[in-house]
């Protein structure tokens, strides 16, 4: 017998990188397998499936979320905001250049993420000091910098006033 939510369909509508999106969905789907599978935006990366790397961070209204562990029918009415959504007219957000020439990505998995969670401090605070940058990046797992790059990479952006 399946379970009852596996036969439960919820309809969404919300605004993604935004653009307005409506469509049908499982109940039981998250908010991370709607944007892979069904937007094929796969900025988000699935790395634990469990909330604990931060590589499938998106903002929901501004904040950053861990997208594997939100139904996305809880999105229903938000704005979501994915990496894909951030350059403009093909041109990189100042992060996201500053990223590059401090040397915060490497394999670039954490990457996105990262860039959506230190975003999403400086839409909060423009001048952010050390510990709030280290603080809003905490939930971000990354194996290859040492995360000294990507606070230097924040930093520089901060002291610009983004």
């Amino acid at each position: 017998m399946l379970n009852p939510l596996e036969q439960t369909i919820i309809s969404l509508q919300l605004r993604v990188n935004g653009l307005p999106v409506q469509e049908d969905v499982p109940a039981q789907m998250t908010l991370l397998e709607f944007l892979r599978q069904r937007l094929r935006l796969t900025g988000a990366k699935e790395g634990c499936g469990s909330g604990e790397c931060g590589a499938c961070t998106v903002l929901l209204d501004g904040r950053p979320v861990n997208a594997c562990l939100v139904l996305a029918a809880e999105a229903n009415d938000a704005e979501i905001r994915t990496i894909e959504g951030e350059a403009r007219d093909g041109r990189l957000t100042p992060l996201q250049q500053a990223f590059i020439e401090h040397g915060a990505i490497q394999c670039g998995f954490c990457t996105s993420g990262m860039v959506l969670s230190a975003q999403a401090l400086l839409e909060r605070n423009p001048h952010p000091g050390r510990e709030e940058i280290v603080e809003a990046i905490a939930g971000h797992l990354c194996r290859c910098t040492g995360y000294v790059q990507i606070v230097e990479a924040i930093e520089s952006v901060a002291g610009k006033g983004s």
